[in-house]
């Protein structure tokens, strides 16, 4: 409401301004003071936006004031009452529903009626004027009635949109879900056949070291440690299919992915070669992770659009480059807030810097992480 309701008030000054500077001369002490009450309930009106009866008792008083701020003292119809009148009326058919907007339009009819009963109008003059009234009052009931089909449309879009939503996070839940169950039962595959097959072949290497000949223990024991390997990294596989899925860059792809489906972002997804193929560490991966949701998180929440572009790139395979950005309509205001920071910092411990651009164009997150080669150097 508190945009329309500026709207409203800059016609009401405008339309005041001009009657006021034609009038004051001519109005009494009842006429000034009623204009300040009118003017009052002009600006006390967004405190009862959620009062529908409140409302309408406004906008009948402001058309009984109407009648007393442009009372007739001469033969003319008040050349400024009828603005007013077509104010109070358009401002009731925008709040109101159809049955109270049609009692102010029957209340401000009214005084308009009364008033030229005051005056000595010619026919063809009482003739125009209520033309004019009658062409106001059919224009905005049309327009209300549009209106409302449009509003109507609009919560049938809306629950559609909700219902959509819905379906698509119960949708993501259950894939979610069957990913894990699929894991858990992979891993209870591989622990009940691999594991247990490879922990009975340790034991027999152990049994036959012990009945074998000197020269063959050595070999055996061997054996028995490569099995003992084979064991414990089928072990750490069971344990990684039980974890469950966090971060990385394939937790960035699931995570465009929820943004487009949940939240109607439309992100457009850059990987140049070698990024999938950067040795990044597991602490590095789920940095790049946090950035990249932070990033899109502050583009959805304060960016005027929700399109936004999310690049991936490992040039010469020694550094990974990450970028967030999203198109501007002109230099934002950016101030480095907590969530910022912690980016910042989070990067910064895995050997990473992390960059803001601002400027007409766009605005820009742009993380740098420096790889470790296969000898462990940076």
């Amino acid at each position: 409401m508190k945009k329309t309701y500026l709207i409203w008030l800059a016609f009401h000054c405008i339309v005041w301004i001009f009657t006021f500077n034609d009038l004051y001369p001519f109005l009494n002490e009842w006429q000034i003071g009623s204009v300040s009450f009118f003017l009052l309930l002009v600006f006390i009106l967004p405190l009862f936006k959620d009062r529908e009866w409140l409302q309408t008792a406004i906008f009948g008083v402001q058309g009984i004031l109407s009648l007393l701020i442009f009372y007739p003292d001469g033969d003319g119809f008040p050349r400024y009452i009828l603005l007013i009148h077509i104010l109070i009326m358009a401002e009731a058919v925008f709040y109101l529903s159809r049955l109270k907007s049609i009692l102010i339009i029957a209340i401000i009819s009214g005084g308009a009626y009364f008033t030229f009963l005051q005056i000595q109008s010619t026919a063809g003059s009482f003739a125009w004027y209520g033309l004019i009234y009658l062409l106001v009052i059919c224009a905005l009931l049309y327009y209300q009635t549009l209106h409302r089909k449009v509003s109507e449309v609009q919560e049938r879009n809306d629950a559609l949109q909700h219902e959509y939503r819905r379906m698509k996070r119960l949708l993501v839940t259950e894939e979610e879900q069957t990913r894990k169950d699929e894991r858990m039962q992979i891993g209870h595959e591989i622990h009940d056949s691999v594991g247990h097959k490879l922990t009975a072949l340790v034991m027999q290497f152990e049994v036959f070291r012990l009945s074998a000949e000197e020269k063959d223990k050595e070999k055996i024991a061997a054996l028995k440690e490569l099995a003992q390997q084979s064991l414990e990294e089928t072990r750490r596989a069971v344990r990684s299919f039980k974890g469950r899925e966090v971060g990385g860059l394939q937790g960035v792809i699931r995570l465009i992915r929820k943004l487009e489906l949940e939240s109607f972002m439309k992100i457009n997804f850059i990987v140049k070669h070698g990024a999938f193929a950067a040795p990044l560490t597991g602490e590095q991966s789920f940095a790049i992770y946090r950035a990249v949701q932070e990033g899109l998180t502050n583009i959805m929440k304060h960016a005027h659009t929700k399109d936004a572009q999310v690049l991936f790139e490992s040039p010469g395979g020694s550094i990974f480059r990450f970028e967030v950005s999203n198109v501007t309509a002109g230099k934002v205001y950016f101030e480095e807030g907590y969530g910022l920071k912690a980016m910042r910092e989070r990067l910064e411990n895995v050997g990473g810097i992390l960059e803001v651009e601002n400027n007409d164009r766009e605005f820009m997150l742009r993380g740098v992480i420096r790889l470790t080669d296969r000898s462990g150097k940076r």
